[in-house]
């Protein structure tokens, strides 16, 4: 299907939470369509009973949508080859597994299990492939009876053509794989279920996908497909093979594959930290992929305007958390105020604030939210960094306060107060001069002096900068705290 408008799919199973290599998958195939201003379809295979949820296919289709991917044709968008959950489709399956058969792709397979396996470990011992032997590839209707009236059950298997399947990989170039390592496949089970082998091609072949984008750990499925696609044409069911680009793995620890187990592989995990959409498909994209050799920040508009697919390196790709958090911090810092602000709303609110809802000041948000917006990594810091102005005390905070507490913080706090009552709480500079000068007094560099004063009114060792936090607080509430620190220090 080489030069058609692309037509791309992202088709994941609802079992458990959405994972960020799922992510990066969905991002390369949408941002190659909106590049070619093809058609971006979503599909729900959902043939495992056991496993798929109805929870996980809401929590999908809300997954997508916080990313801000837009479907062209799929569930809740509907399209010309719906339905797009394949749990919809049986009847569809089940005819084409007929006429392959029919027509001689495909056979009834009687083997047991214990004969496979029998087979398989004898194949091994003599240093053979260890695939399926093709015993059931030409029964004769005698025998085909005579494994009926045994009360045998059968699957039904696909007739792999000898021959090397050769095609070009999109990210990898040219691939040929002999037939005795592709042995003939099961497509439908012997309770009559279709299996993936079976469904995928088949509704990439009736939905008309171009191009097939998907994780390296599928390649070794691609001549199966391209077989099966063959016979798919031939029968009049598929239009033409599809262009395949297998995607680099995306590493976790130790040189591991990041699999759904592995906690950093959670796409709940990075919206609950509150990760900008935007920052986390920057970082997603780079995994495998370069906008630039001098330029790691982008928005998404900027990547699909540059996004190929040839361009994707082959090589296996490094999750790097604290890489993630620096560029959502960068896109933090590329907010408007008051986008800063809105997207703060969530963790300026119960359950994540440990303020009572009264105590919010929605003025002080407003005062203190450009110093925040240049501090915070994720959008969850927010909460920690503002309680101060919203709790009746602040947080006391153990390690803050034996880390500031040291040598004679009272006779430091003591001049840092008097200081502080005399000078001027609009102008921040004069707040910063009124603890440098009680510093120097004590024989202190600001950094020393302030550290004290930091913890006694905010409850911290870090956080936003201090003389502007204590303007916004207010002198009242500012000297209160820094005299209930004394008269802990004195008890």
């Amino acid at each position: 299907m080489a030069n058609a408008t692309p037509r791309v799919r992202f088709c994941p199973s609802p079992t458990g939470n959405p994972h960020v290599g799922l992510v990066r998958t969905a991002l390369f195939n949408w941002a190659f369509a909106r590049h070619h201003g093809g058609t971006f379809v979503f599909r729900i295979e959902d043939t495992d009973a056991a496993r798929d949820s109805e929870e996980s296919y809401v929590q999908l289709l809300d997954s997508l949508r916080w990313l801000g991917f837009t479907w062209d044709e799929g569930p809740e968008v509907g399209g010309p080859h719906a339905p797009y959950r394949q749990s919809e489709r049986m009847d569809i399956y089940k005819d084409v597994a007929r006429r392959l058969q029919d027509g001689g792709y495909a056979y009834s397979c009687y083997c047991t299990t214990e004969e496979l396996d029998a087979r398989r470990d004898a194949a091994r011992a003599a240093g053979r492939p260890s695939g399926y032997d093709g015993h059931c590839r030409e029964l004769t209707a005698e025998q085909v009876a005579a494994y009926e009236t045994e009360g045998r059950s059968s699957i039904v298997r696909f007739r792999m053509p000898d021959e090397t399947i050769t095609f070009t990989d999109l990210v990898r170039g040219e691939i040929s794989v002999t037939p005795e390592n592709v042995p003939d496949f099961g497509i439908v089970r012997a309770n009559g279920a279709p299996l993936y082998t079976l469904v995928n091609p088949v509704d990439d072949a009736l939905m008309e996908i171009t191009h097939v984008l998907r994780g390296e750990d599928l390649l070794s499925s691609t001549p199966r497909q391209i077989a099966l696609y063959r016979a798919l044409i031939e029968l009049g069911v598929a239009k033409g093979v599809p262009e395949f680009g297998h995607l680099p793995y995306v590493m976790g620890e130790g040189n591991k594959k990041l699999s759904k187990r592995d906690p950093e592989s959670s796409l709940n995990l990075y919206r609950e930290r509150g990760f900008l959409p935007e920052g986390l498909l920057n970082y997603l994209s780079l995994l495998g992929w370069s906008f630039s050799k001098d330029q790691d920040i982008f928005s998404i508009e900027e990547m699909v305007a540059k996004f190929d697919i040839p361009d994707v390196n082959a090589n296996p790709a490094r999750f790097d958390l604290k890489k993630a958090e620096a560029i959502n911090a960068d896109h933090i810092r590329q907010l408007n105020p008051k986008a800063f602000a809105d997207a703060c709303a969530p963790w300026l609110t119960a359950p994540h604030a440990n303020w009572a809802p009264e105590d919010f000041d929605a003025e002080a948000w407003e005062r203190i939210a450009p110093y925040a917006q240049t501090r915070v990594t994720v959008l969850s810091d927010i909460t920690a960094n503002v309680d101060f102005l919203f709790l009746k005390e602040p947080v006391e905070d153990q390690p803050s306060w034996d880390k500031a507490m040291k040598g004679e913080p009272a006779a430091l706090l003591t001049t840092a107060r008097e200081n502080l009552a005399a000078a001027d709480w609009s102008d921040p500079e004069s707040l910063k001069q009124a603890v440098l000068t009680a510093g120097e007094a004590h024989g202190l560099k600001l950094g020393k002096a302030q550290a004290p004063v930091r913890v006694a009114v905010t409850g911290r060792t870090v956080g936003l900068p201090l003389f502007e936090s204590l303007e916004i607080l207010g002198k009242e509430r500012s000297l209160s705290r820094i005299d209930a620190t004394l008269a802990k220090l004195a008890a």
